[in-house]
């Protein structure tokens, strides 16, 4: 979901931007005016998460997936092994993609458990170079509520779904990347923020240049044609979070909206979550209905009141609510209001 107001500047913008004449669509990327935005946007970006100067931002083109290899390819070398704690799907996608590549091994899983929790107790084995989690599981709806503790071993954090949702101590990772479709800008652009002194590790093995994230800081990412419109959308929502008042208060907003929706849930007897308290996601509500013959019927009978996607993931089934950051209160008590008398009618 995207705020209303900046669909409508898109709208206003989209014959004349910056009065040159040009659509934001046909701008060239090595213009000045593209990359003044290229540099107000990780300006406002860094200021927003307080990301140190230590640490380089980059625009890449294509979906998050592609982070499933190229943080391997990257950042791992001969001999040496990367963790991954597996806490739903995203997770162990990115865990088999790191298999194929590098070696890889997994430091703990909830699946035994069916992804209701976060995994707990565990241990590093020698030589690994990193840690990696997915901070918020959009499938499954866990959420890792701490920092996994380390010593002396970089985390990487697949933060898609949550980057700019919560406050994040930049300092306690190696690596965050996020795909932007979800609070940040429409699908094909990916951030990635990484240390210096990583990228300074990256093994001399021949890498494909668009995979290199060397080439892409080297250049700031404009290394290749970027996705320009998908930048200048990033741009905006970053002005906007600052004037929603940060995001910590953004956070404090998101917080009341899914604890909101929890609560009604939890007191019902016709929906029901299974995701153990501890780990509930504060971004995706994912629950079923007691009968799940009705679930069809919930889906369809919500879009007719104008509450959209709420069909659960494929592989998992049930229902979702995403609450990303531009989804109003307003929102989710229209939600709970359907969902109440859906379970008067069917009760």
């Amino acid at each position: 979901m995207l705020p209303e107001s900046i669909l409508l500047d898109v709208q206003a913008e989209l014959l004349n931007w910056q009065g040159l004449g040009l659509s934001v669509l046909e701008i060239g990327h090595r213009t000045e005016e593209f990359k003044s935005l290229m540099a107000q946007a990780e300006a406002d970006l860094r200021e927003l998460i307080t990301i140190p100067d230590d640490y380089h931002v980059l625009f890449l083109s294509g979906a998050a997936r592609t982070q499933f290899a190229m943080v391997p390819m990257n950042l791992l070398s001969a001999g040496e092994q990367a963790g991954y704690l597996i806490s739903g799907i995203w997770s162990s996608i990115a865990y088999d993609e790191a298999c194929k590549i590098k070696q890889a091994y997994c430091v703990a899983s909830s699946e035994a458990g069916g992804f209701t929790k976060t995994p707990t107790d565990w241990q590093l084995s020698k030589k690994t170079s990193y840690l990696y989690y997915t901070a918020n599981e959009t499938i499954n709806g866990t959420r890792f509520s701490h920092v996994p503790k380390v010593e002396n071993t970089p985390l990487v954090v697949d933060m898609t779904s949550c980057l700019l949702s919560e406050p994040v101590n930049v300092s306690d990772f190696g690596l965050i990347f996020a795909g932007a479709q979800k609070n940040i800008a429409n699908a094909g652009l990916t951030i990635v923020i990484i240390r210096d002194d990583l990228l300074k590790k990256i093994p001399g093995q021949a890498i494909p240049s668009m995979l290199d994230y060397r080439l892409h800081a080297a250049h700031q990412s404009l290394y290749s044609t970027p996705p320009v419109f998908n930048c200048y959308l990033a741009a905006k929502m970053f002005q906007w979070i600052k004037a929603q008042g940060g995001v910590a208060l953004l956070y404090q907003n998101n917080c009341q909206k899914a604890g909101r929706l929890y609560q009604y849930i939890d007191t019902s007897t016709f929906y029901h979550c299974a995701i153990d308290e501890s780990a509930r996601s504060i971004m995706n509500v994912c629950f079923s209905l007691v009968n799940k013959e009705l679930e069809e019927a919930f889906v369809l009978r919500a879009s007719q009141r104008g509450l959209y996607a709420l069909k659960g993931h494929r592989a998992v089934g049930g229902i979702r609510a995403s609450l990303y950051n531009a989804m109003p209160i307003a929102g989710v008590d229209a939600l709970i209001d359907f969902m109440q008398d859906f379970s008067e009618e069917h009760s």
